[in-house]
């Protein structure tokens, strides 16, 4: 134990720079000033929240944007429906479990959010026994007459 010297310090391992001092400004100028070569790439949008960006473009996209949108059961269409759901003193349930839908969808055809399927239109149509496509919508159905 006589050859313990305090004074002296062994490092058994020197750490290098961390990635972030070695990404830093000055770490990349003093590299170039070694002479080592040092490889520097910008990555777009890096570390920033830029996915949102306004493009040049934006009032073209809006434009074109706008009219590709569904068309929706017009509200005239609606309240035939629920005209003639009152007049054969249905509620929404009772139609929907008449013609196998959900009461959701009744409800959205009615008030005018559904997109319109002609099945499902057929089917009330056939349930309320008024019409709701075509030219005299609100007209009583007329029976088909079955061929021979």
């Amino acid at each position: 134990m006589a050859e313990s010297d305090w004074d002296t310090v062994t490092v058994l391992r020197k750490k290098g720079p961390s990635s972030a001092q070695a990404k830093s400004k000055q770490a990349v100028i003093a590299a170039q000033r070694r002479g080592e070569d040092v490889e520097t790439s910008k990555k777009w949008a890096a570390g920033q929240n830029k996915q949102h960006l306004l493009t040049k473009n934006t009032a073209k996209l809006d434009r074109e944007t706008e009219e590709l949108h569904h068309e929706r059961v017009p509200l005239e269409v609606g309240k035939v429906i629920q005209q003639g759901r009152q007049n054969k003193g249905l509620t929404q349930k009772d139609l929907a479990t008449k013609i196998n839908e959900k009461p959701q969808v009744i409800a959205d055809y009615e008030s005018g959010k559904a997109i319109p399927s002609n099945q499902i239109m057929g089917k009330i149509e056939r349930a309320i026994g008024l019409k709701l496509r075509g030219k005299d919508i609100g007209q009583p159905l007329e029976p088909k007459s079955k061929k021979k």
